[in-house]
């Protein structure tokens, strides 16, 4: 008898996170260096960086932060190098992570690694909708199936 089945897929829906996340809560960051440009509205954070925002933390190399021409706000957040997402149980892996502030998306790309308990998923791109908390996976698929006590 299998113990586990391999699925490999065009695209899945999953859900992500412990909890809607409200999108209009602040965005807390640290990280080792910034570097501001007014000129172009972005900051620059690097070196251990990590985002909070509620109970979602984003850890990543590089964080860019981009600011809403009025500047009222974060537009959106650009996240490259070793991308850390974890939204209560959860936790997601990636090369590069895009936040766009207003419609509630994060974009994962690049050798995504979901991992949700005992449970994993690869893919190489993942769409997390904060507003519901739900993912995407497309392109690539692939998870395995626990059929047993395992």
């Amino acid at each position: 008898m299998l113990t586990a089945t391999a699925l490999a897929a065009q695209g899945t829906q999953v859900a992500f996170g412990a909890l809607q996340q409200d999108t209009d809560l602040p965005v807390e960051v640290t990280a080792d260096n910034l570097s501001v440009d007014q000129a172009t509205g972005t900051a620059i954070f690097t070196g251990n960086v990590v985002a909070a925002q509620g109970a979602m933390r984003l850890s990543t190399k590089k964080l860019l932060v981009v600011y809403r021409e009025d500047t009222q706000g974060i537009e959106r957040m650009e996240a490259t190098g070793d991308v850390v997402l974890v939204s209560g149980p959860d936790a997601a892996e990636s090369e590069r992570a895009d936040y766009n502030i207003d419609d509630g998306t994060i974009v994962m790309r690049g050798n995504v690694l979901l991992t949700q308990g005992p449970s994993a998923l690869t893919a190489d791109q993942m769409t997390v909708q904060l507003t519901d908390g739900t993912a995407q996976m497309v392109g690539s698929v692939k998870t395995i199936l626990q059929t047993g006590d395992n």
